[in-house]
């Protein structure tokens, strides 16, 4: 949470950084979420008065890999010089995370980078699911250097989000979520944020791809539907710090007619794909691929949570309803998910690794029957909008199609639209990791402060 204050001449006062923070999707006794979410709130405030000063407050949840956690940033703004603010609330640094994932601590990483430029920004809220750490009002903050110790040695218990909306909501300014979970129960909280003036930023895919209820909600709730509402920037919910939901947004803002959709939507099945079947080589066998991706932290925990093609379904209900598509969740289109039948019923991960060398003839049999047409073989997600139709699953690509030239763990989406005609536009690069999806985060914010501001 970061609280803002100012007065007419700009200048600023630094203060403390708190923060609260949700461990493993958790906000209190919430439901559970895997141990790669994360959260981040965020929210400023600013009084309508303009002779009190201004301020703003912003609450981040975030989470590690192990560890998911929330915290909340408050910074304010007074009628003193800008070096004493920024002296006073930006002490240090925060040490690079560790690990893989971790997109909250990577997101604490980067503000504590960022936010001397934004003087007026302090933490005031971290919380895991079994504790936080908060200042009991906006006259100081919380340390970016020392939140994981303070933290640590917090007794105080976990904030629900119906309380975080009570917090946020006595700021003197408005107030900024950052949410980097993927925690359903805070997900349908956001309406009552946004309804409080409380700004919403998050990766959070689940806030936007299930229920169309809970889409049509937040929207709703949020400016410019309700002139008094938040605001809502959720880039990195698809292709982590990619431009794809900016780009289209703008795309369908300054009237163009977007007819198509097509691309690889996920860095676990570019990096497989990529692997499994090379433009060039034969590629391994598709048991030592998955592995290969999980050891090397492109997976989930358990590959079946991947391998579904659940992750890249909600994406493209994300992008369908942009572009005007009611999609009610993702069982309404076709979702080919790559579990072979007799591992569905496993019990871990770990006996699903065991036992898919067995299946591993049925792999090679779509890449060979790919290969005997010069085709490549690739996990794609494609909308045509006019047909209103979405598809997720294999197809074959010729092999200089930019689709099967791919690289490592990118993420490629072409958009086809009436300006662009025959040659789309195309946004291609990293679309995993834990520093890229915590970038896109991070760049959301700075619009929105700059926006409230």
């Amino acid at each position: 949470f970061v609280h803002l204050r100012g007065d007419g001449d700009g200048g600023v006062e630094g203060g403390g950084l708190d923060g609260v923070a949700v461990e493993d999707g958790g906000w209190g006794g919430g439901a559970s979420g895997s141990t790669r979410d994360s959260a981040a709130l965020a929210g400023l405030s600013s009084s309508s008065s303009s002779s009190s000063p201004d301020e703003v407050s912003l609450c981040s949840s975030a989470a590690a890999a192990a560890s998911s956690f929330a915290s909340v940033f408050s910074a304010h703004l007074r009628s003193k010089s800008t070096k004493e603010c920024s002296s006073a609330l930006w002490p240090a640094d925060l040490p690079e995370p560790e690990g893989a994932g971790g997109v909250g601590k990577h997101f604490l990483t980067q503000c504590s980078q960022l936010l001397p430029k934004f003087p007026n920004a302090a933490l005031v809220l971290i919380s895991r699911s079994n504790r936080s750490l908060r200042v009991p009002t906006f006259s100081h903050e919380l340390s970016l250097s020392t939140w994981e110790k303070d933290l640590a040695a917090s007794n105080d218990p976990a904030i629900a989000p119906s309380e975080a909306v009570r917090y946020l909501s006595s700021a003197p300014g408005k107030c900024i979520l950052v949410d980097n979970t993927s925690n359903q129960d805070i997900a349908a909280s956001y309406p009552e944020f946004l309804k409080k003036g409380i700004s919403v930023v998050t990766p959070n895919k689940k806030a936007f791809s299930s229920d169309l209820k809970l889409w049509q909600s937040i929207f709703e709730s949020a400016y410019p539907s309700r002139p008094q509402g938040g605001l809502v920037y959720h880039e990195s919910s698809v292709g982590a710090g990619l431009p794809i939901i900016s780009t289209l947004k703008d795309l369908v803002e300054t009237g163009d007619e977007v007819q198509k959709i097509e691309g690889v939507f996920s860095g676990t099945m570019s990096f497989l794909f990529n692997n499994f079947a090379p433009v060039e080589g034969k590629g391994g066998k598709w048991s030592d691929e998955v592995k290969k991706a999980k050891d090397a932290g492109y997976t989930e925990p358990d590959p079946r949570d991947d391998l579904n093609g659940v992750d890249v379904a909600r994406k493209l209900v994300i992008l369908a309803r942009i572009v005007g598509l009611q999609i009610e969740s993702t069982s309404a289109f076709p979702v080919q998910s790559l579990i072979p039948k007799e591992l569905e019923s496993c019990g871990s991960g770990d006996e699903f690794m065991e036992k898919l060398p067995a299946h591993d003839d049925e792999m090679a049999k779509v890449k060979s029957e790919a290969e005997t047409k010069g085709k490549i073989v690739r996990f794609v997600g494609s909308i045509d909008v006019a047909s209103r139709k979405v598809e997720v699953g294999l197809r074959d690509f010729d092999k200089g199609h930019p689709i099967a030239g791919l690289k490592g763990s990118d993420n490629i989406i072409s958009f086809y639209t009436r300006r662009y005609g025959q040659n789309p536009l195309i946004v291609q690069g990293a679309g995993a990791g834990g520093e890229v999806t915590a970038m896109g985060v991070t760049a959301d914010l700075i619009k929105v402060i700059q926006r409230i501001s």
